[in-house]
């Protein structure tokens, strides 16, 4: 049946799982239904933040019933570290253990309770050995999963000698749990000859791919990934699914069966990584109008036991340490720690958020300090076309000292520290808009005299832009592959190498390979990620996945409506140009077909219906040694307003408005983008004030449980909560004019922290010190005189 095609792209299409979600009918990996003789793995953790492991005695364990084996760093048939970038981090401990949840096998049983309960009965003996647990003992130990990186430009202890005022300070800011959904799950499933099928909730499919081939020492063709959708990821699934798949491949390697590995939540907990730990040392320099005039910035990174991502993350927090703002002379010293804690991962906006909120927090201390309203200020310091003074420059070194000092052309207040030209700004009209519609000013007034009226509640507002660079700084991450097949009955499938994990990317694809052919939504369907069809596909990350895999997908469509709009040329004796596919028919100077029947024409003269796509973001290019270059394709905005209220007598909060205009391009759904805004805005809000991780002082994750650990829930969401999109297509040469929209809204919500401290600074009006989380402890001690 020819369905009417309406065009797809640039409306509110339905999410294309939304139906089957609801209806519980979207299949999960622990939904798969298993294949007999399927075993179920647990993991055997450490109880030890450091230490030698001396022995394992899993005799009590392998008397249990259903336990069929205990699996340990001696089984492994390959290499026994895994292949991730750093080469740090084994596959199980070996010789030491590096922090409390450190995986030192696992128990494979006919049942998954009967596993959990017999990895608690495996006896590790471990001789504990000094832990780092803490920033100031790495710091102080030299103690790094990577060496330091130092950036400058300008002259920046001169800039801030010369300065008339300055200000130092600094800053805490902790992590942050993933907590999706779907926890870390993987399905391994033996295969004839060697080879293997795994089914993971993964972020990037090849990577598990390289990770389980190279620890069963196989070539990677081998080893076939699949992942249809997650149940969330955010980050933690972007290298970190790979253990799961890792640990049940060489468990179903050993034993000859298909292995599950579901970790429940604790466990999740105590394994996995979280978003980075940070800490700052700032001093900076402004003249009477709060203008920056010079910086000197250490930052300061928790990555845990291993490297795995931090390298990147750490980079992009420098590069996102200006945010919105021109820094004309600036040292930031940039270190990445080693910890005895879980190994820290990507989690979304990747490093941007530790980068955002600390020059946020240093413009709030310049208004407060000056007596002037911090949005003047933020508005001040913008990037612009304004003439900036002559600077010089350094790149990046592994030395304390920078190993050379050139001039840069930043004629015009409108280059990065890291020297890439900001060409697409809307950041003043952008803000100015935001402060009318959002009526900022009028409410500031309403603020200050509640706030003279109530001694104990007292409220706070602020606004804050966010500029955020999109592509992956590694810049060979920047591709994607697709498959377009078009079948006889005119319906499509498009696969690419992206994932979906609840944000839309499937949708989305759907959509451009819509319009691109010509035809309905509803004809098109999108498959689940495979490994077997779009092989070395980055992963689903840097908010690049509909960029790339749609790009790519739109030019497979495009090589197949090529295909037949040359066989409908000559049909019809006209030039392929003159062929237009739209309204689900093709139609030519002379004619107008159904695009079906074009199909079963074109199938029976032989012509091909099926394409691959190819994409690399172009103009993108970034030297990872002296950290300069353009590593983005273009940037995202956006700024949010927020009102908040606090209980200064019990340091509770709450956010009582939020407005926001964000930037999404032309959108290609109106209302993913903005459900991903709102998602974002209040993920971001709990890292900021209510979810705090705790570690004891032997190394425990203390807040391990949603019981102990505070997501924000549907009573912390504002009643009033608007959401307005810049009308404005992406003026780069993006996939249908849109822009990115999974991590730039994140940082968003850094309004709400300012917004608190505002609040504060009307309750004590020195000095305000408050690090995040603002917890009610947090607020109560940044509320001290």
């Amino acid at each position: 049946m020819m369905l009417r095609a309406e065009p797809a792209a640039g409306r509110s299409q339905f999410h294309e799982s939304a139906r089957a979600q609801v209806a519980g009918a979207a299949t999960y990996v622990d939904d798969i239904p298993e294949i007999r003789g399927t075993l179920y793995a647990a993991p055997i953790l450490s109880s030890v933040a450091h230490g030698r492991l001396l022995g394992v005695n899993c005799s009590a364990a392998l008397a249990m019933p259903g336990v069929r084996d205990v699996i340990l760093a001696s089984d492994i048939p390959g290499d026994p570290m895994l292949a991730a970038f750093a080469h740090d981090e084994p596959v199980f401990a070996q010789h030491t253990v590096q922090h409390v949840g450190q995986v030192i096998g696992v128990v494979v049983a006919d049942s998954v309770m009967q596993a959990r309960r017999a990895a608690r009965k495996v006896v590790c003996d471990i001789e504990p050995l000094p832990a780092i647990l803490s920033v100031d003992d790495a710091l102080a130990a030299q103690s790094y999963v990577l060496p330091p990186v130092f950036v400058k430009r300008g002259d920046a202890a001169g800039a801030l000698a010369r300065a008339a005022h300055s200000v130092s300070g600094e800053l805490e800011v902790g992590g942050q749990e993933h907590f999706y959904l779907e926890g870390q799950v993987a399905y391994v499933v033996p295969q004839e000859q060697n080879q293997w099928l795994v089914y993971s909730s993964t972020q990037h499919p090849g990577e598990v791919q390289h990770w389980v081939s190279h620890a069963l020492g196989l070539d990677n063709h081998a080893v076939r990934v699949e992942c249809r959708r997650m149940g969330g990821g955010f980050g933690g699934k972007e290298t970190q699914a790979g253990h799961m798949a890792v640990w049940s491949a060489i468990a179903a390697h050993k034993l000859k069966r298909p292995v599950k590995l579901r970790l429940d939540r604790d466990d999740d907990f105590m394994i996995t990584g979280k978003r980075h730990p940070f800490a700052y040392e700032y001093t900076v320099g402004f003249d009477d109008t709060g203008r920056i005039t010079g910086l000197k910035l250490m930052m300061a990174a928790n990555c845990g036991f291993s490297a795995d991502l931090s390298g990147p993350v750490a980079d992009r927090a420098v590069f996102h340490a200006d945010n919105a703002y021109f820094l004309q002379d600036v040292e930031i010293a940039s270190y990445r720690l080693k910890t005895n804690t879980q190994s820290n991962t990507a989690f979304r906006g990747f490093g941007g958020p530790q980068g955002v909120i600390v020059i946020e927090a240093i413009l709030g201390d310049i208004a407060r300090t000056l007596g002037l309203d911090a949005l003047d200020v933020r508005k001040r310091n913008l990037y612009s076309d304004e003439l900036a003074a002559p600077s010089t420059s350094s790149g990046r070194t592994g030395q304390e000292k920078p190993v050379r000092a050139e001039p840069v052309e930043a004629k015009r207040r409108n280059v990065t520290h890291y020297q890439m030209k900001v060409e697409d700004n809307i950041l003043e009209p952008l803000l100015s808009k935001l402060e009318l519609t959002a009526q900022y000013r009028r409410r500031q007034e309403a603020i200050s005299t509640w706030n003279k009226g109530s001694p104990v509640i007292k409220r706070g507002i602020a606004i804050t832009p966010v500029k955020f660079g999109i592509s992956f700084t590694a810049t060979l991450f920047n591709q994607a592959g697709a498959l377009v097949h078009v079948y006889t009955d005119g319906s499509v499938q498009v696969n690419h190498g992206g994932t979906e994990m609840g944000q839309g990317l499937n949708t989305k694809v759907a959509q451009i390979v819509a319009d691109e052919l010509g035809v309905a939504f509803a004809q098109v369907l999108a498959t689940a990620s495979d490994t077997s069809k779009i092989p070395n596909a980055s992963a689903t990350a840097a908010s690049a996945g509909t960029d790339l895999n749609a790009r790519a997908a739109q030019y497979a469509a495009r090589n197949v409506r090529d295909n037949l709009a040359q066989f409908v040329a000559g049909l019809d004796h006209c030039g392929a140009g003159a062929v237009r596919f739209e309204g689900g028919e093709v139609i030519t100077p002379d004619n107008t077909r159904p695009f079906t029947e074009v199909v079963k024409l074109a199938y029976a003269n032989r012509i091909q219906l099926w394409s691959d796509g190819f994409y690399r973001t172009p103009k993108i290019h970034y030297d990872k040694t002296t950290l300069t270059g353009r590593p983005f394709y273009y940037f995202a905005y956006g700024a949010a307003c927020s009102e908040v209220a606090i209980d200064t007598l019990t340091g509770e909060s709450r956010v009582l408005k939020v407005d926001i205009l964000h930037d999404v391009g032309t959108s290609i759904n109106p209302a993913i983008d903005i459900g991903q805004i709102e998602g974002g805005f209040v993920q971001g809000m709990g890292w900021l004030t209510t979810e705090q991780l705790v570690w004891n002082d032997k190394g425990v994750l203390s807040t391990h449980a949603p019981s102990t650990y505070k997501i924000p829930a549907t009573g912390d969401v504002p009643e009033h909560f608007r959401i307005e999109l810049w009308p404005e297509p992406n003026r780069e040469d993006n996939v249908f004019g849109s822009k990115a929209v999974g991590e730039p809204p994140f940082m968003l919500a850094i309004s709400v922290f300012e917004a608190l401290k505002d609040a504060i600074a009307s309750a004590r009006p020195a000095r305000v010190q408050l690090d995040a989380p603002a917890t009610a402890e947090n607020v109560l001690k940044a509320l001290k005189p």
